[in-house]
């Protein structure tokens, strides 16, 4: 037997029973492949093998019973937490193999060396998979008090709205792709100063996470403000505002390292 992570442009093949998912398993793939499905080999998982490949189109004959199909942010949420991050491993290997069956040098065909990597059948060029970094940041003002000492005005954190967001109220971090020669804090410090504008210190490391949409890792920080009003990098932003933690607006999702960020400065 082995776990089948099957894919249908970014909907993953989850098999339904009741109210609960699981990925397939079986002996050969569920669903019928042809000479030119590349099968991706994966770690195994629960002591068994696992693969993964590409639907081009939904099967002629219809998916196997009891299965459907679930966008791969929302098998987080249904799948044990290693089964989520094999289905995003397998999405970003299938992602990289379907981009790179050309040489970039001399424009030949690839061919597969080995799980994780090609080379060039000419020129002999070798690549491997990719990830695109990207930081994301919590800035935190502090509160401010006065000559006794009594606060007034709490603690808050910048919160921005993107453009590209799924959801039109939702509010999330600045973040924002790692640029060739600079450090991770060089990229928080341009980032913060590109999209709002502001003077930040005490940069420090949160943690990190895979993010496979299509092939990232979003590296997080936090940061303190210091100077500056808030100037939006409107190409990107539509909003940008400081909130205090009894009035939060609506949050990324529990699966993002936003949210991770923002839940541990709550909890503070």
């Amino acid at each position: 037997m082995q776990k089948w992570f099957i894919f249908l442009g970014n909907n993953l093949l989850l098999k339904k029973q009741g109210d609960s998912y699981s990925v397939p398993e079986a002996d050969n793939s569920p669903t019928p492949t042809f000479e030119w499905t590349t099968i991706q080999e994966l770690p195994s998982l629960d002591d068994m093998p696992c693969k993964a490949y590409a639907l081009t189109s939904p099967p002629r004959e219809g998916l196997p019973e009891s299965f459907v199909t679930v966008d791969l942010r929302q098998s987080y949420y249904l799948l044990p937490h290693a089964h989520y991050l094999m289905a995003a491993k397998a999405s970003e290997l299938l992602y990289w193999d379907s981009n790179t069956h050309y040489c970039g040098v001399c424009g030949a065909p690839m061919k597969r060396q080995t799980v994780i990597s090609k080379k060039c059948t000419n020129c002999g060029k070798e690549i491997w998979p990719q990830v695109a970094p990207a930081i994301i940041v919590r800035i935190k003002k502090a509160a401010t008090l006065d000559a006794d000492g009594h606060v007034v005005e709490p603690e808050k954190i910048l919160l921005v709205h993107a453009r590209n967001f799924r959801h039109s109220e939702r509010m999330g971090l600045v973040a924002g792709f790692v640029e060739t020669g600079e450090t991770l804090e060089e990229c928080v410090i341009r980032e913060v100063h590109e999209e709002v504008q502001l003077n930040i210190t005490n940069i420090r490391y949160f943690g990190s996470q895979a993010w496979p949409y299509p092939c990232g890792i979003m590296i997080g920080f936090t940061a303190d403000y210091v100077s500056g009003s808030i100037h939006l990098q409107e190409e990107e932003l539509s909003r940008g505002s400081w909130f205090s933690r009894d009035k939060m607006p609506d949050i990324p999702d529990k699966m993002s390292i936003a949210r991770q960020l923002i839940d541990d400065w709550l909890s503070s």
